[in-house]
């Protein structure tokens, strides 16, 4: 929050991408008016929600602060700090969502809607479940970056990993297209993956057109946070008895 330039420049790329995102599905729902339930209203909401939300949500993130500090050996003081590992880390990303959140959703959403015909509910049930969902969300985002940010106690650099996860986070989160549009059994592999929780799925139960309703997603997304989490506790466990001296 201390960088208010960098601040205002995201606002204006997230901005610029999404009209630029905008177009390109417009010229598809053109084609054919309805993908996947979504009609060319929900097409737009969809690309300038996902664009407020990248920053929040992780997605352009492929690893937590706590890959660097395991390359340099910092995480032995974090590893002796009398609270739980893992827990301090979740911490520290749900404060950097929040941050996020305050500055860099808003703006790109105001200005998606001000510029193009969209579909954003006024139901304020339909709100409450959308944040609830982007609280799970950012846990299956954390999880899973946290996940590869611990396997720098075994490969010493989590940089290869994290460029790989931000490549299919983008693809498998619905950021690139929405996971609706995309056919046969890609799609339905897509939406099956952690990763359509990040993204698609939130924002399917703000449009209304989850097929299994705010309950079906609560539960897809409860299962992938809690297994993910617990999967990260245990890598946890396993690290904390692995001893390696790097640099001296």
């Amino acid at each position: 929050m201390t960088y208010r330039s960098a601040t205002v420049a995201g606002v204006i790329t997230n901005s610029a991408f999404g009209f630029i995102r905008a177009y390109i599905l417009l010229a598809m729902w053109r084609e054919k008016p309805h993908i996947g339930g979504y009609d060319a209203a929900d097409a737009v909401t969809y690309v300038f929600l996902t664009q407020g939300l990248i920053t929040p949500i992780g997605v352009f993130l492929g690893a937590t602060e706590l890959g660097p500090r395991i390359r340099t050996g910092e995480v032995a003081i974090d590893l002796y700090r009398p609270c739980d590992f893992q827990g301090w880390w979740l911490a520290t990303d749900v404060g950097r969502a929040l941050s996020a959140l305050l500055l860099r959703t808003v703006p790109p959403v105001v200005i998606g809607t001000l510029a193009f015909p969209t579909d954003l509910p006024a139901d304020p049930r339909r709100w409450i479940e959308f944040a609830f969902c982007c609280v799970l969300a950012l846990l299956i985002s954390f999880a899973i970056r946290y996940l590869v940010s611990l396997s720098a106690f075994w490969t010493l650099d989590e940089r290869g990993g994290a460029s790989l996860l931000l490549v299919v986070s983008m693809f498998f989160s619905g950021m690139i297209m929405p996971l609706v549009a995309m056919p046969g059994w890609l799609g339905t592999t897509a939406r099956a993956l952690p990763w359509s929780g990040t993204l698609q799925v939130p924002i399917d139960v703000l449009l209304g057109t989850n097929a299994s309703g705010f309950a079906g997603a609560l539960e897809f997304q409860a299962l992938w946070a809690l297994g993910l989490l617990a999967v990260g506790r245990a890598v946890t466990d396993a690290a904390r008895r692995k001893t390696v001296v790097q640099g001296g």
